[in-house]
């Protein structure tokens, strides 16, 4: 997803200056934000405007994992932790899918194996 970009602003469904100092926290792996965020995190916004939290996402000094930081009433955050570990799960189950089908594929390719050959 190249750099993370740093919050300038605060969204308006955000209305407590307390709600920004407890945070929810979760570690998601660097591979999978782009398929959960989007390009450049385009999705960030709507997931933010579903959920009714802030998120900010900072990247750690293990370049295999990110830090995704959620604000909001106590209620939301929950809600977007769960939506977004949910969405984590899901992509990254879909990538071992293809991985194994993508093995499979390699393995019908084997010489010897091939009806034909």
């Amino acid at each position: 997803m190249g750099t993370l970009r740093e919050r300038r602003n605060i969204p308006p469904w955000v209305k407590c200056f307390k709600d920004l100092k407890d945070s929810e926290v979760f570690q998601v792996q660097t591979r999978l934000l782009e398929a959960m965020f989007g390009r450049d995190g385009c999705r960030i916004l709507y997931i933010e405007q579903v959920s009714k939290a802030m998120l900010e996402l900072k990247a750690l000094e293990s370049p295999d994992f990110a830090e995704v930081v959620v604000y909001g009433s106590y209620k939301y955050k929950l809600r977007a932790k769960w939506l977004l570990q949910s969405m984590a799960e899901w992509h990254r189950q879909r990538q071992e899918r293809k991985m194994l089908k993508l093995e499979e594929a390699m393995n019908a390719l084997e010489p010897g194996t091939l009806p034909w050959v």
